[in-house]
């Protein structure tokens, strides 16, 4: 993953003072990040065009929620205990929610032409990517809005909870466009903090650097997911 395990053995002094060495770093994370975002959207296509697959998975609920509870146990397992897993470990359990992820993921397919899941795919690339930007080239310490994204995204759980009993068309699209906001705000925010934690000292030690690359491919995939799900919303063709 890297060569000659540079990263394990570098030196304090050499690892703070390094900018090439976070660089590297960065890297790792958004090439596995694009690779799960890959893997997610082939599952998603084959999926789709599967009818034995979509009727396995749309045809019975029980499978479909247990398809999302399963993602959401694999984000919570990996996330808590990355640090006692084998790499390899954690690595395999980051492709199965990428594959799990793209099953579920499999129904905009359905519900949106795919012209549209394609540019809308762009637009989100090009937010994402703008939005990731400036959390590495800003100068302003973004931890501290750190509580206000955290408290808005469990506002916004909590909202779509309820807008899915009470189906309401106004909250439906306050909820859509604060999770645009609150997505593209989550990029910069976990770039900004990636980029101070590859900047630790802590992070040459062992096998930690590569563990922590794949916690922030995880973190950042999710947002790139929950951006692109927004804004299709509001930019996606219903077929």
């Amino acid at each position: 993953m890297y060569e000659n395990n540079e990263y394990q053995y570098a030196t304090v002094e050499t690892r703070v003072n390094d900018p090439v060495a976070v660089s590297q770093l960065f890297k790792v994370t958004y090439f596995w990040m694009a690779l799960a975002l890959a893997v997610s959207g082939a599952v998603a296509l084959f999926a789709s065009n599967s009818g034995v697959v979509m009727n396995a998975i749309f045809g019975n609920q029980l499978v479909f929620w247990g398809l999302a509870i399963a993602e959401l146990a694999l984000v919570i397992i990996l996330s808590a205990n990355v640090w006692r897993m084998s790499f390899g470990t954690a690595t395999f359990l980051f492709w199965v929610y990428a594959v799990l992820n793209g099953l579920v993921l499999s129904s905009i397919f359905v519900v949106y032409t795919t012209a549209s899941i394609a540019s809308v795919f762009f637009i989100s690339a090009g937010m994402f990517g703008a939005m990731s930007l400036y959390g590495f080239m800003t100068k302003k310490d973004l931890t501290k809005i750190g509580n206000i994204l955290f408290m808005t995204l469990i506002g916004l759980i909590i909202a779509t909870v309820v807008n899915i009993f009470w189906a309401n068309g106004p909250l439906y699209w306050i909820i859509t466009y604060v999770g645009v906001a609150l997505f593209a705000g989550l990029t910069a925010y976990d770039t900004h903090v990636l980029k101070r934690i590859y900047s630790d000292p802590a992070v040459a030690t062992m096998d930690q650097p590569q563990k922590v690359a794949l916690l922030g491919a995880l973190n950042l995939y999710l947002d790139f997911i929950n951006l692109f799900l927004y804004l299709l919303r509001i930019f996606g063709n219903r077929d």
